[in-house]
């Protein structure tokens, strides 16, 4: 079974780096490997169309580049997607759309073996994790899918109010407060950083390191990350694929028509957006 390099680092209580992945193409992960710097790579599967033979394309760019591999996954998927992605080769699952207590054990279930004393519902596969053939229902397949990192989304007002219980739940690694959802819940629509917003935000980062959790942030300007740090926040996920090129396409294809037509580069001096 192939090491677990996040949760190694969560141990170790190292910081970590991860970006995000809309795009299943396998070469984008072989290049954020070969960027260096990076932990882990983030298939942000909740907004991508995806097929099971992706999955399995990504493990491979994955272990070929010593890279961790997280997947974002909704609500109405949280076990089927969880355990195909486990059987592809990714070991962390972060889990949306969390509200209650029972939804976060939901998602215990459906990454820890279905074995006394874990609360997990996952049984022997035939899958690219234990190599097909090799480990599976071994011991260190157990130990493997006990070994997987664990992240939910903070990001519903539910879940906010009942915080503390849910965060107290044996198994959750990460928590990833998620502004845009909440403001939702709340009817503040798009008011990421409302005053309620920003209180939810800094009491899911708070309560996460009270209780020896691990706080992660999303960020596409990293210039926004010393307040994060100065909380204690040591583990960012920086940049979406999509963001990123959309954001080149505009500020560049803007500056280009301008020096083609004489007027000013308009897009050139626009900041882009500092989260999702």
């Amino acid at each position: 079974m192939r090491p677990n390099r996040l949760r190694a680092l969560l141990n170790a209580n190292q910081p970590t780096i991860g970006t995000h992945l809309l795009s299943t193409w396998p070469t984008l992960v072989e290049l954020i490997g070969d960027a260096g710097n990076y932990d882990y790579v983030e298939l942000t599967a909740e907004y991508s169309p995806f097929t099971m033979h992706d999955l399995d394309n990504i493990g491979r760019a994955l272990e070929l580049k010593n890279l961790g591999g997280m997947i974002k996954v909704e609500q109405t998927q949280w076990t089927h997607q969880a355990m195909r992605a486990i059987g592809s080769g990714f070991q962390s699952i972060l889990f949306a759309d969390v509200r209650t207590v029972a939804d976060a054990e939901a998602c215990i279930a459906a990454v820890r073996a279905e074995t006394p004393g874990t609360g997990g519902r996952l049984g022997v596969g035939m899958r690219r994790d234990v190599g097909t053939v090799r480990e599976g229902g071994s011991p260190a397949y157990v130990e493997a899918l006990n070994e997987v990192v664990i992240a939910i989304m903070v990001e519903k007002r539910e879940c906010v109010e009942d915080l503390d219980a849910i965060l107290s739940i044996k198994g959750i690694d990460m928590v990833q407060f998620g502004a845009s959802d909440y403001s939702m819940s709340l009817g503040l629509t798009g008011q990421r950083k409302h005053p309620d917003v920003v209180k939810a935000e800094r009491k899911t980062i708070e309560t996460a390191l009270k209780m020896g959790l691990h706080p992660r942030v999303e960020l596409a300007d990293i210039s926004l990350a010393a307040p994060y740090i100065e909380m204690g926040v040591k583990h960012f996920c920086i940049g979406w694929d999509v963001r990123i090129l959309y954001d080149w396409w505009r500020i560049n294809g803007e500056g280009m028509r301008g020096m083609l037509t004489g007027s000013a580069p308009a897009a050139a001096g626009k900041k882009t957006a500092s989260t999702y």
